[in-house]
């Protein structure tokens, strides 16, 4: 089988994993306004794993609508403390409010995948990483905010783990993939079992 694979998304990391991976595909990434959904998901308390779902779906729809004949795969990825979401900070000041809410706490990052094709989705997956952040000073926080903010200012919850971020944490569980915001070994199975990708 040669399906034609798009990624609905701009994301330099989810690319390069797919890259990585051996996978053949390019990029179209979907024009949807993510906070005017999410805002409206929120205020019908839908939880973050159904949040993070239904913007990967969109987003793989969107682009399945211009490509009907391809496999689109759309991705999002949310950071869920209880039921409060976090977006990707505008300022250097949201994003030190975001360490200094999140610190001591343990929170969820969900990553969020939806394969479009054949005019449906075809398959989804939401993976959940738990992750404990130790109680680090405000002067901490405050430094590494300075040090990192062009970096950052692209994540969710104002914090990378492939970067010094590492340091803000005591335990993590679950798939580094998903901390990265792309379910990866699930995405391969089902490709892999789909005929896809060889076996």
């Amino acid at each position: 089988m040669t399906d034609t694979i798009i990624l609905a998304s701009g994301s330099e990391i989810r690319a390069t994993l797919l890259k990585n991976a051996g996978v053949n595909f390019t990029v179209s990434k979907a024009r949807i306004d993510e906070d005017a959904i999410r805002q409206s998901l929120e205020a019908e308390d839908a939880a973050p794993r159904d949040i993070a779902d239904t913007l990967a779906e969109l987003k793989a729809q969107r682009v399945a609508a211009k490509h009907p004949d391809a496999l689109v795969i759309g991705c999002d990825q949310v950071l869920g403390l209880g039921r409060t979401i976090y977006s990707k900070p505008e300022t250097p000041e949201q994003a030190l409010s975001q360490l200094q809410s999140l610190r001591g706490q343990k929170h969820q990052l969900l990553s969020a995948a939806v394969i479009y094709g054949e005019g449906k989705p075809l398959w989804r997956h939401v993976g959940v990483v738990r992750l404990q952040m130790r109680d680090a000073s405000d002067t901490y926080l405050t430094d590494y905010v300075d040090r990192n903010w062009e970096s950052i200012r692209h994540s969710v919850g104002a914090y990378k783990l492939e970067e010094e971020g590492v340091r803000l944490f005591t335990r993590i569980e679950g798939d580094y993939f998903n901390v990265l915001g792309l379910p990866l070994l699930e995405l391969l199975s089902y490709l892999t079992l789909r005929g896809t990708l060889p076996s």
